[in-house]
């Protein structure tokens, strides 16, 4: 049976008490910059009373998901600190979009990328303004999203591309966080199920490591999650069943949940680096497990209705602030209840001491090459689009097909694909003739089967 690691499990002794006031004060800042985006249109530092111009006059985004978001991000952070790790991050609950641009912009790499967006108080207006909102950025992690290589939303495959990001790239994590309820739940689709069977592909001498992270905070938008309702021991099952070590952090308190985290990240890491010590046999791959409620540190009753841990806080858990004052109210106390006095100076800059748990320059998971287009690109061998372009002699009086058109561009390469595999086949048979062993490129490639 897997390990259980909950959140009054043990302390690792590599985490110390500064460490993780550093870390929750991490969390806390980005936790305000991502309810900022969901609702204000000004006053970002909240220097006065909250007004209703201030908020934005229509309320979009998933908040329920994106405050553990950032409770992952910020650990994560920490990992790649302590290890000097090349990772990047895929956000399967795409309308976490929040919590992406809020952890981007606190590392800095926002407003490198933006640079008409500063990372002070006139920069963080700005990304509060924006999102959601008409001529500004979507709601979910989009690919122009800095550090986003999926369209957020897009629920099933955020897996498959996590570990096509890390094959022949043995240098690269890619920690992937499934929800398993934000707006559709992508967890119960059949594309990620599929996905789950990618670890038996990994080669650990020369691919890198994905490490699933299944965020378990148990509701839809309107209703319970299946994962979130088996029995402990069937959900350990089924992931141990499709390869993996699953490891449980499990909680609702901020503190211990740090420890807790922290220990089963440091475990992970052991476990990679024993499965890279030469030992040739398949390695079963770790997996992280959060069980944490459903928006976390949010309001917790609305109208006397639970909220926090229920279907309520899956999108914007208070609304209608037009119509129900009081809820203004519990909006600006909701963001005073993270400190924004001990996150950011006078002029909304965050101090040192919260930009400091944030790796710097390429480790940063904002700006890792891998996850931003355009930063690492090899030329094509592609044939002349243009060769196949449909003559237009008038408007309107000619028909066609953008699929069938688009099918005989990709015939060419059809072709060129095939007889490629044909002489690299070819190839390898005169190798092994002339030598009596595989090409040095490929001898090490094997299909690790339990016989």
């Amino acid at each position: 049976m897997p390990d259980i690691v909950a959140s009054q499990g043990r302390q690792p002794v590599s985490l110390t008490d500064d460490e993780v006031a550093a870390i929750d004060a991490y969390w806390r800042a980005t936790n305000y910059l991502s309810v900022g985006q969901i609702y204000l249109l000004a006053n970002p530092l909240l220097r006065g009373p909250l007004t209703l111009a201030h908020v934005k006059p229509r309320l979009l985004g998933h908040c329920g998901t994106t405050l553990g978001l950032n409770f992952i991000y910020a650990h994560l952070n920490r990992a790649i600190r302590a290890r000097d790790l090349n990772a990047l991050f895929v956000a399967s609950p795409g309308q976490g979009g929040p919590g992406v641009v809020a952890n981007t912009w606190l590392e800095g790499f926002y407003s490198e990328h933006f640079q008409y967006i500063s990372r002070d108080g006139a920069g963080m207006g700005r990304p509060f303004k924006q999102f959601s909102f008409p001529g500004g950025i979507p709601s979910h992690a989009a690919p122009h999203t800095p550090g986003s290589i999926n369209e957020g939303g897009e629920f099933g495959y955020s897996l498959l591309l996590a570990y096509g990001a890390v094959l022949d790239t043995p240098d690269l994590l890619a920690a992937c966080v499934i929800g398993d309820g934000d707006g559709d739940g992508e967890a119960e689709t059949g594309p990620l199920a599929a996905s789950c069977h990618s670890d038996k592909l990994l080669n650990p001498a020369r691919d890198s490591a994905v490490l699933p992270i299944l965020h378990l905070n148990g509701y839809k938008i309107a209703g319970p999650t299946v994962l979130a309702r088996i029995p402990e021991s069937e959900l350990l099952a089924l992931f141990t069943g499709y390869g993996y070590a699953p490891r449980i952090v499990s909680g609702d308190e901020p503190g211990p949940m740090h420890y807790a985290m922290a220990a089963v990240l440091d475990e992970i890491a052991a476990i990679q680096a024993g499965a890279r010590a030469g030992d040739r046999t398949r390695p079963r791959w770790p997996m992280l497990i959060l069980r944490s409620p459903k928006g976390w540190t949010g309001p917790k009753f609305v109208d006397n209705l639970p909220v926090e841990g229920t279907w309520r806080a899956c999108q914007v858990p208070l609304g209608k602030l037009s119509t129900h004052p009081e809820r203004l109210a519990q909006l600006e106390s909701w963001m005073r209840s993270y400190r924004p006095g001990e996150l950011f100076d006078a002029d909304g800059a965050p101090f040192a001491a919260i930009t400091d748990l944030a790796p710097d320059g390429l480790r940063r998971m904002g700006s890792n090459p891998h996850a931003n287009g355009g930063l690492l690109l090899r030329d094509l061998n592609l044939s002349d689009f243009r060769t196949h372009a449909v003559p237009v002699a008038q408007t309107g009086a000619t028909d066609s097909e953008a699929t069938r058109v688009l099918g005989g561009w990709l015939s060419d390469h059809a072709a060129h694909l095939a007889q490629m595999l044909r002489d690299k086949l070819r190839e390898c048979k005169d190798y092994v003739r002339e030598y009596g062993e595989d090409m040095p490129d490929i001898r090490d490639w094997r299909w690790d089967a339990h016989a």
